[in-house]
């Protein structure tokens, strides 16, 4: 049976301020819960709490769920990968979740700029788990540039500007930076402006769906 502290704990995981005090996230769903390897800290389900429903975030809630570990991912870990992308202000959690999940699918490692914070459980289920697998940081806006340096590789911006060229120009290793539909790209960081060709009757793509080509098109 789960403790009474234990409940409590899980209860805080629901908020943001709950998850940065203890390191702990929540998890939902068998499947997802096999993606947490190292980072699971405990496994409960229904038959161990009748509180089982209000300790879960889904209308209908998965049969398990658990506790797990924060991931603590490191610069040489973002490093290890071909392809960092960069999220500028994508705060949509099933947009980073299922960014999270093509950087799984394409070996890319991610960071993210004031966008969903992704201990959040709606990014942990869309990522399908993917968060304990791939790397990834926050990092605060105005520590981007130094970052960006660090890393030492050519930068490509995804908009659409006059200069820009198709996605075919992308040579690995590289940074892609990406923003959300409405706002695209906040940060001003230099880079060569890249943009994917589409019908004219299309505005835009999401940027899922953008990261998605663009990921695919350099897995060639």
């Amino acid at each position: 049976m789960l403790s009474k502290e234990r409940e409590k704990i899980i209860r805080s995981l629901q908020t943001k301020k709950g998850r940065q005090k203890s390191g702990l996230c929540l998890v939902e769903g068998k499947k997802v819960i096999a993606m947490c390897g190292d980072w699971l800290e405990y496994e409960f389900d229904r038959t161990m709490t009748e509180n089982f429903d209000q300790l879960v975030t889904t209308e209908t809630p998965q049969e398990a769920a658990a506790v797990a570990r924060i991931p603590q991912w490191g610069i040489d870990d973002i490093k290890a990968r071909p392809v960092i992308v960069v999220l500028d202000g994508v705060q949509d959690p099933g947009n980073v979740g299922a960014i999270l999940r093509l950087c799984l699918g394409f070996g890319a490692s991610l960071i993210l700029v004031e966008s969903a914070d992704v201990s959040n459980p709606k990014v942990i289920r869309s990522s399908a788990g993917a968060m304990f697998q791939v790397p990834w940081l926050e990092v605060k806006r105005n520590a981007l540039q130094q970052m960006i340096s660090d890393l030492s590789r050519k930068v490509y911006r995804l908009e659409k500007t006059a200069a820009a060229q198709e996605i075919s120009s992308i040579k690995k290793p590289a940074i892609v930076i990406a923003g959300s539909e409405g706002q695209g790209i906040i940060s001003e960081i230099a880079g060569q402006s890249v943009f994917i060709k589409h019908s004219a009757d299309l505005e835009s793509l999401n940027v899922g769906q953008a990261l998605a080509i663009v990921l695919q098109s350099l897995a060639k």
